[in-house]
């Protein structure tokens, strides 16, 4: 469902806006787009391993499309139920696919497409978000309200051990949106979708792959319906994008209160995404009639805006490895138009 304007979240915005100040400045001219209609019936999630691209096309589609680093199409993973949430391993020559309606998780080879293997996740029913910490290959489960949790994958095993629950004495209102830092494996954090207000989690990873006591947000800090969430390549700033305030937020992993760095996106931000090398913050919005798409320097400053002509698909962007363009995936809510691939050149500076 779509967050749309109205009183409840124009309260929200409000209210946070009034103790966020944000950094605004005025926008450079957006560079070259290009755009390439996807044949899918939805779009679920996009990454990038350099010179290809993997869109999924979620709980409707059995597919997730591939296409070069210039957004051509190459090739297609086929016969997925309902592809969702996508990961790439550190060196990006494996692809990890959350399949919720089969409650496993499928692993590709990213240069042959060929499937290397299928772990089937038990307990942990609907796994619908990924994040990987060396070995352990965590994801966020959840058919029903207040079922979700979270489970891990011990890949240093063989077989591989699945197991759920992990966080103890917590219980998600949906499956958490999960995500971990790709230079620190101490470090997980997750999300709760679907509330008024939102809250993230801040995990400490322990021996064996023990998740600690969590911190929590202060009360309000993140906002309304939260829809993304991202950390920094360190794991020491937390990125949220809530449908309220009207800004992607920036916090200190320590100390999730007071945002450090606030992102202007105009109404509903949906997606936040960090550089590889961390300079540089890509966030989204489903705002009608604005631009979709903000880049930013990580201290505020932003460095181009793009309009798609639909919908910015919540959490749908993804940085190039070597940080020269940002990848965005649209639809349109109403079937008129194909979902479609965005290829966003990054501006110098």
């Amino acid at each position: 469902m779509q967050i749309r304007r109205g009183p409840t979240l124009a309260l929200a915005a409000l209210t946070v806006g009034l103790l966020t100040a944000t950094i605004s400045t005025p926008a450079q001219a957006a560079p070259a787009q290009t755009a390439t209609p996807l044949s899918l019936p939805g779009v679920a999630d996009v990454v990038s391993a350099g010179d290809r691209v993997f869109v999924s096309g979620g709980y409707s589609s059995t597919e997730v499309v591939v296409t070069s680093a210039t957004g051509t199409v190459v090739g297609t993973l086929s016969g997925l139920p309902g592809p969702s949430d996508l990961l790439l391993s550190a060196d990006r020559q494996t692809l990890y696919v959350a399949l919720p309606s089969a409650n496993a998780i499928a692993a590709f080879n990213t240069g042959s497409l060929t499937e290397s293997a299928r772990y089937d996740t038990g307990a942990g029913e609907c796994p619908s978000s990924l994040a990987l910490t060396g070995r352990y290959l965590w994801f966020g489960y959840g058919c029903d309200q207040w079922g979700g949790n979270i489970g891990r994958i011990d890949l240093g095993r063989q077989p591989a051990v699945v197991t759920t629950g992990v966080a103890t004495g917590q219980d998600f209102y949906d499956a958490p949106l999960l995500t971990a830092a790709s230079q620190n494996r101490s470090v997980l954090l997750a999300g709760q979708p679907g509330l008024s207000p939102a809250s993230v989690y801040a995990y400490t990873i322990g021996t064996g792959g023990t998740l600690s006591a969590p911190r929590e947000n202060e009360f309000m800090a993140v906002g309304s319906n939260l829809r993304d969430v991202a950390l920094d390549p360190t794991g020491t700033t937390v990125f949220t994008a809530s449908g309220a305030p009207y800004v992607v937020q920036a916090f200190p992993f320590a100390d999730i209160s007071t945002p450090s760095v606030t992102y202007p996106t105009g109404a509903y931000p949906n997606a936040v995404e960090v550089s590889r090398d961390g300079t540089k913050i890509a966030g989204g919005a489903d705002a009608s009639y604005d631009p979709d798409v903000f880049l930013f320097r990580a201290d505020g400053t932003e460095l181009a805006h793009f309009e798609l002509n639909d919908d910015l698909s919540p959490g749908a962007l993804a940085w190039a490895p070597n940080g020269a363009r940002v990848y965005a995936v649209s639809y349109d809510w109403t079937g008129d138009h194909p979902v479609t691939l965005h290829v966003l050149p990054v501006p110098a500076g």
